[in-house]
């Protein structure tokens, strides 16, 4: 038995021994044939002048671009591994209907990072942060992982004593459909793309720079419902990516205070020694530094010029009949910049000619150009490039648009031809038009400098005194340039020689120095006392308010676009006193032998357009609430209702200046020159608009809210029968309805239906954190006990006034009216 056991071990010994073999076998092979793939591995890498051949056509920049046959080759060097970079998509050329060139479409931080043979563009993000000296850095980073947009083999790899990069194939990052750096995902959506058209998609041009990378691709997506072109069943489209190195050092941050208004970068930081995370933001601006050597004249009061001036150049597509004017409007805020220490902070000058410098390219980061743009669109932007990190203004472009001068001219021509005669006729002097270009050159420069639109600035000035030539001569027609207060639509022939338009004005020299003022000695946290300090002593003066734009609606009356004064109602009844002169005038104005009533269609319908602005003014005072920003070390309401003795005025005004027939605009002579037919609907579509405006559900939210907090509120109760009382006034002493008031009572009956059966639509969620709404759940509100009681009294005021009349389409429309109101309150019969 034990020598049976012996032997069975000795088998078992004998069998593992073979079995281990085979393991070791097995691995042995196993790590040639992984020796050899490792092996196989390093021969794809090929020598330099292997990949890198003569034929080769290199830029030289940031890094080097090869270009060999269609394909583009990085040479990446070592020092620019792990060093962020700004990738910023734009759309270069649009299809029609899809925007206008120029439009961003994504900006995100990149970081090129190697591992192995391997290279990985990361995408970096700066929304939440921690100072990486405290314990909370690692949680931050832990659940902020960079993702890899796009992965490369290295192709070859250049070493000797002066170089260590290495090259990559980068081809397929802007041939395939990256959706990162392409076309947005909601417009994908709108158009319905299904996918990316390679045979109709390929790289323009790669052009390096000494600090950016400047990529152009086309790219044709096949879409079912494009903006378009439709029988193509798809749009192309020319992005343009810029890849700007990041500075290594980012710029002080100066931190954002609403009471003046700024563009802003964010981030969460989680750092802060509060008990949740929070939100800051910092502006964007430019790096203005004192020189070492001038430190002490700074802080005397003397003025210094910048370590680094702003700079901006012309294109040299620009006419040059227009330059002087564009580069005039630049350096308008030479005077804001001295407010701020600064003497030639910024300047304008024309760009090198090509003999001069051929590789100068207005795509070069390093140059801000005002880029002349051969287009049909009439409009000017000014966009700029920001380091997320600290809110540094890198590079801006200001993209003019050909035809912005064709909207100079409708502004001008229909706010100040009544006194104006410079402005009477579709073709303006070059001298006047070059005065209209340089005030929207420095508009769009103020945005470049960090501005947004200050559409609370206008309403510091009375409106007599936009009459009185001393005041505007001094002051202008606003306080601040980034108003849109265009021109002195308020001042009266004989007024004598008043100013038409805003310049850079107080509140835009208080801005820029309350931005870029440095405060030497103090870090960004430090700065607050003094900024505070800085926006105190201002804080009682209207002149230096922020007012924000406000989208989807007008909250806040002396917040709006277009208006100018302290009072809507006297501002727009001066406003249509000019246009009661200028529509007699229109066809002599516009009058040219061998030409058509094109440009008189044109400017009456600017005429329609400025009238129908004035509206919106006056019925923003209706259940209207002011809003002032504020800080608790400040006395006073941030949010005030607008008195009402204003709304009641509001009110009256629009009875008389609109939903009384305004038998000025109806110009046969015009009309019969322009159009076979519809006046009247025009009429009624702009009488429609005001009153759905005035009936409108956030503001019925606004005025209930009101009667509650105020006993000297303007009632919605009250609101109601003013505006039924005026509009119904024939029912009284049966005089004859006229067609248009006929129109316009059955457009009112339509909307109280509306009011009856509809609730507030939802704003997209894409759209809430822009778009300041006042909300009501209208089914179990006030309004429509308070419709139905209006409809009901109506309706007896109908019938009483249907045994008054005599006349019998007035009969016939009070008869439409009941059977309306019927049909409303008793749906159901």
């Amino acid at each position: 038995m034990q020598s049976r056991i012996i032997i069975l071990l000795l088998i078992g010994v004998m069998t593992l021994s073979s079995v281990s073999c085979g393991i070791f076998k097995n691995l042995k092979n196993a790590k040639t044939a992984s020796s050899q793939n490792q092996k196989s591995s390093k021969d794809d890498i090929k020598p330099y002048d292997k990949v890198i051949t003569k034929d080769a056509k290199t830029d030289e920049g940031l890094f080097a671009v090869h270009k060999l046959k269609d394909d583009y080759y990085f040479e990446i060097p070592d020092t620019l591994f792990d060093r962020e970079m700004l990738m910023v998509t734009r759309i270069a050329k649009t299809a029609s209907g899809l925007g206008f060139g120029g439009g961003k479409q994504n900006e995100q931080v990149l970081r090129w990072s190697k591992k192995g043979d391997k290279v990985y563009l990361k995408v970096v993000s700066y929304e939440v942060y921690a100072n990486d000296s405290l314990p909370v850095h690692e949680a931050v980073k832990n659940s902020n992982f960079e993702p890899i947009l796009y992965g490369f083999d290295v192709e070859a790899y250049k070493k000797d004593s002066i170089h260590n990069n290495t090259v990559i194939n980068a081809t397929k990052l802007f041939e395939e459909d990256v959706k990162a750096i392409g076309l947005q995902q909601s417009r994908r959506r709108n158009y319905k793309v299904s996918r990316l058209d390679k045979s109709r998609s390929y790289i323009d041009t790669i052009r390096s720079y000494p600090e950016n990378i400047e990529i152009r691709h086309v790219k044709t997506y096949n879409a079912s419902n494009p903006p378009s072109n439709s029988s193509t069943s798809s749009m192309s489209l020319m992005f343009s990516n810029s890849m700007v190195l990041l500075p290594e050092e980012p710029m002080q941050r100066r931190y954002f205070d609403q009471r003046v208004g700024w563009f802003t970068s964010s981030q969460t930081d989680y750092g802060l020694d509060v008990q949740e995370s929070k939100t800051v933001r910092y502006l964007d601006r430019w790096r203005l530094e004192v020189k070492d050597e001038d430190v002490e004249k700074f802080k005397r009061g003397e003025l210094v010029e910048p370590k680094e001036p702003i700079v901006y150049y012309i294109d040299r597509a620009t006419p040059k009949k227009w330059r002087k004017y564009i580069k005039q409007g630049i350096e308008d805020w030479q005077v804001a910049f001295e407010e701020a220490g600064f003497k030639n902070a910024i300047i304008a000058k024309e760009p090198p000619t090509k003999e001069e410098d051929p590789d100068w390219s207005p795509e070069d980061v390093r140059y801000s150009v005002v880029r002349y743009l051969a287009s049909p669109i009439p409009n000017a932007n000014g966009p700029h490039v920001s380091d997320p990190r600290s809110g540094e203004i890198l590079e801006s472009d200001i993209n003019w648009y050909h035809n912005v001068m064709t909207l100079l001219r409708n502004w001008f021509f229909v706010q100040t031809a009544a006194i104006n005669p410079e402005a009477r006729g579709v073709e303006f002097k070059d001298e006047i038009m070059g005065r209209l270009i340089r005030f929207v050159s420095a508009h769009e420069v103020g945005h470049t400098l960090g501005l947004p639109h200050n559409m609370g600035s206008s309403v510091a000035y009375k409106v007599e005194d936009l009459r009185d030539p001393e005041f505007t001569k001094k002051y202008g027609t606003a306080p601040s340039i980034m108003d849109y207060a265009r021109f002195n639509y308020i001042a009266q022939p004989g007024d004598g020689d008043v100013s038409l338009m805003p310049d850079v004005g107080p509140y835009d020299k208080h801005a820029i120095k309350w931005g870029y003022k440095p405060i030497i000695g103090k870090s960004g946290k430090d700065e607050k006392p003094v900024l505070d300090q800085w926006i105190l002593e201002k804080a009682d003066d209207p002149k230096y308010r922020f007012g924000s734009q406000q989208i989807g609606g007008v909250i806040d009356p002396s917040s709006q676009t277009e208006d100018l004064g302290d009072d809507s109602m006297k501002a727009s009844e001066y406003g249509i006193e000019n246009l009661k002169r200028i529509v007699p005038n229109l066809i002599i104005w516009t009058s040219e032998k061998g030409k058509n009533y094109e440009d008189l269609e044109d400017l009456y319908g600017q005429v329609v357009g400025q009238y129908r602005r004035y509206m919106g003014h006056v019925t923003a005072n209706i259940g209207g609430v002011y809003e002032y920003y504020k800080t608790y070390d400040q006395a006073g309401a941030v949010y005030q209702h607008v008195p009402r003795d204003k709304q009641v005025r509001a009110m009256a005004f629009l009875h008389e200046q609109l939903f009384e027939t305004p038998q000025w605009m109806l110009d046969e002579v015009i009309f019969n020159k322009i159009q076979f037919d519809g006046y009247l609907e025009q009429l009624r579509n702009l009488q429609e608009r005001t009153l759905d405006d005035l009936l409108d559900f956030g503001r019925f939210a606004r005025m209930m809210e009101n009667e509650e907090l105020n006993d000297d509120a303007y009632t919605a109760l009250e609101m109601m029968q003013d505006l039924r009382e005026g509009l119904f006034k024939e029912l009284k002493n049966g005089s004859e309805i006229s067609r248009p008031r006929r129109n316009l009572q059955r457009s009112y009956i339509t909307r109280m239906h509306e009011l009856m059966t509809e609730e507030q639509s939802p704003i997209p969620s894409r759209y809430r954190s822009y778009i300041n709404r006042s909300s009501i759940e209208v089914e179990n509100s006030d309004i429509r006990p308070l419709v139905r009681g209006e409809l009901k009294i109506l309706k007896g005021d109908l019938q009483r006034g249907l045994r008054r009349t005599r006349d019998t389409m007035t009969r016939y429309h009070i008869e439409d009216a009941i059977e309306r109101i019927d049909n409303i309150l008793n749906p159901n019969q």
